[in-house]
């Protein structure tokens, strides 16, 4: 780097002797540098999504009426009667979901780790997220054995891409 002195001419000398004679700086330029040969791939992936994941409503909304009869699930159906009093909205009753709790798009279908899910079979799947193991976690099916699991980890490991059940089977194996 050329800087332009008082008289006219450029100097490059001044410049190194201020980086290089500090030994604090060399020494953190050698370990980051250092760190950075020895452990390519040593870090997990880092997640791309920068923006906090902000939920509106975290609570299901349940069925009215669902907790006074038996019959009646807590699984949401919007109610249709015309006395109701959940459909016309009064005060203090059961709310009812309605466009206005969505998620931010930008946000929308990501994990509390800020990566998407997606569900993986196979190695062969896993190959998949090669490219895009900034944006999205591999999830290892439940039906999976323990064998192809294991060598799902190692070659997820390989490919620095973030596994979210990477312990689930191993473990339980192992203890037995």
């Amino acid at each position: 780097m050329k800087i332009a002195t008082g008289s006219g001419e450029t100097s490059t000398s001044n410049i190194n002797s201020i980086f290089y004679d500090m030994p604090a700086l060399r020494l953190f330029l050698l370990s980051t540098l250092s760190a950075c040969v020895a452990f390519p791939s040593g870090t997990m992936a880092v997640p791309l999504l920068k923006k906090q994941i902000v939920k509106k409503r975290v609570k299901q909304f349940k069925r009215p009426q669902s907790d006074r009869k038996i019959c009646v699930k807590t699984n949401w159906r919007r109610p249709k009667g015309i006395d109701s009093r959940v459909r016309r909205k009064f005060k203090g009753v059961t709310l009812m979901p309605n466009i206005g709790y969505g998620s931010d798009k930008k946000t929308r279908h990501y994990l509390p780790n800020k990566f998407k899910k997606f569900v993986v079979h196979n190695v062969k799947e896993l190959e998949i997220l090669m490219m895009h193991n900034r944006t999205y976690c591999a999830e290892i099916a439940h039906n999976i054995s323990t064998r192809k699991r294991k060598e799902i980890v190692e070659r997820a490991a390989q490919l620095d891409i973030v596994v979210t059940n990477k312990l689930a089977r191993l473990r339980s194996q192992e203890d037995e």
